[in-house]
């Protein structure tokens, strides 16, 4: 059948556009439903009686079943078994929305959100499946493609799944979300190719479970006692032990990679002043980002009974999100532009000052809709801007056979940021929480936000300090082109608003084109 196709262009060209749009809407999917999460959060907390603070968790868990899943499936799908496991993720997706659709409790929900966090996972692998498949005729346009399919699913989601949850409730999105997903299932398993009986031969790769399960549970003890430590006290004996386990847990996961011959992340690279860099970046970033998305989030929709409340529907507070997606589409030309002319190592520096510079204003100026949007806008350009500029770095800093590992790091440490962005946004505002009070004060918002522009200020020195002059224009021996520029830019600053990472396991190499 192969050769068939590979001897008549025409149904190759039909081949191709069959596999992309099957790819695309996958991605696409996967990019709206992890939306669900974010505007949701008030009314469920209304609905199961739950603390704003505890609703957060519905962001949160997925974000942490995230970044511990995106490596494993990357892992998992760097052999013949792809298509499995883009089937697999899928899968618990869509299993995850059923479980959240049918909830009767928030326990329920959270077990839903947990499953839903593996789609993070599955986009890498629609551009890993893309490379592989597809006719070099074909591939660029389908990789640009796809990376604008994550932002632009995210743009979507957020309104139409606010909407859809406004005229019913939100079950109702979570069965719309279990539908769409089961047609992604059913279409990649007709559609995507399985492997040859050669490549389903070869060795498969092998999974570093001790690593997964250090990394998930250190960073779910870190992110329970940030999560609860106003309510149970920042002393007590339960937070002392969460932090203390967690310090724990992560010291051995290190350790673990360190003496792994098949480690889930090469953790050694961190030791390139460049890698660290673009890591404590992606670690601060993602960490500015989520914070400003939990807090517009609940900003919008606080009633307009609360001093500084708009009363936004579910479906108003989604189009607010939305400039956040076309701020992210628009500063891959930016970023790309900065590149050429002044180098990649004033990128990231400079997206990170514009975020820090957006959360300020927020902290001071927040009266009407249009400062939200503004806002997100700005926020999707600085951090587009970021995320583009970390793997680019890293890709210019590292080995070719090295980049793998290098970007797959950068990937949970984004997903570890928006994590604590998350679990921390909501402590602030609960700190803020007058007893007997439902809502927070104005000033918890104003000390949220300036916490997350302060994080964004201590990234702008770190990246300064750290990046050695002249990185970022040479990939070893051999120049970075600009249409390669272009190309990885063009991924990364895709995966601001929908899924944490949507680079696969093989890593941009100039080589590999």
């Amino acid at each position: 059948m192969t050769s068939l196709i590979d001897s008549r262009p025409g149904a190759r060209a039909r081949s191709d556009r069959r596999l992309l749009a099957v790819l695309v809407y996958a991605a696409l999917m996967v990019a709206v439903v992890s939306t669900l999460g974010t505007p949701l959060i008030p009314d469920i907390a209304a609905d199961q009686g739950v603390s704003l603070h505890a609703a957060q968790w519905m962001l949160t868990i997925t974000l942490l079943v995230g970044a511990v899943t995106t490596p494993i499936l990357g892992r998992l799908g760097d052999g013949p078994g792809r298509r499995r496991v883009l089937l697999v993720g899928l899968a618990a997706v869509c299993l995850g929305s059923l479980v959240a659709a049918t909830a009767d409790s928030f326990g329920q929900l959270l077990v839903g959100r947990a499953l839903q966090g593996v789609g993070y996972g599955t986009v890498p692998l629609t551009i890993a499946i893309a490379r592989r498949e597809l006719s070099p005729l074909a591939l660029r346009k389908a990789i640009a493609t796809l990376s604008i399919t994550v932002a632009t699913g995210a743009g979507l989601g957020f309104p139409i799944t606010g909407l859809i949850a406004q005229l019913l409730d939100y079950h109702a999105a979570f069965w719309a979300a279990a539908i769409v997903t089961a047609i992604a299932v059913l279409l990649v398993a007709l559609v995507v190719p399985g492997p040859t009986a050669r490549a389903a031969r070869a060795a498969r790769p092998r999974l570093d479970v001790a690593g997964a399960a250090l990394l998930g549970l250190g960073l779910a003890a870190l992110l329970l006692g940030i999560s609860d430590g106003v309510s149970w006290g920042w002393g007590s004996p339960r937070i002392v032990a969460l932090f203390a386990a967690s310090v724990l847990l992560l010291a051995a996961w290190v350790a673990v990679e360190l003496r792994s011959d098949h480690p889930l992340i090469d953790v050694r690279l961190v030791s390139r002043r460049a890698v660290l860099a673009a890591n404590l970046a992606a670690l601060l970033m993602g960490f500015g980002l989520y914070v400003a998305l939990s807090l517009i989030n609940r900003l919008a929709q606080t009633p307009e009974t609360v001093a500084y409340g708009f009363g936004a529907s579910l479906f108003v507070t989604g189009l607010l999100l939305v400039p956040l997606s076309i701020g992210s589409v628009v500063s891959s030309r930016i970023a790309a532009a900065m590149g050429r002319r002044f180098g990649l190592r004033t990128v990231l520096p400079i997206g990170a000052t514009v975020v820090a510079l957006t959360e300020v204003l927020l902290a001071v100026q927040r009266g009407d809709l249009v400062d939200l949007a503004l806002a997100t806008a700005l926020m999707g350009i600085g951090v587009g801007c970021t995320f583009a500029a970390m793997p680019a770095l890293i890709v210019a800093s590292v080995p070719a056979q090295e980049t793998g590992s290098a970007t797959s790091l950068n990937q949970v440490m984004r997903a570890v940021g928006a994590s604590l962005g998350s679990a921390l946004a909501a402590t602030i505002l609960t700190a803020h929480t007058p007893a007997g009070q439902i809502y927070p004060d104005a000033q918890g918002y104003t000390v949220a936000f300036l916490v997350a522009a302060g994080v964004a200020l201590v990234a702008v020195v770190m990246v300064v300090a750290l990046l050695p002059a002249g990185v970022g224009r040479q990939l070893g021996d051999a120049s970075v082109s600009d249409d390669e520029l272009r190309e990885l830019i063009g991924e990364e600053t895709a995966s601001v608003v929908g899924p944490i990472a949507v680079e696969g396991p093989h890593a941009f190499t100039p080589s590999a084109r």
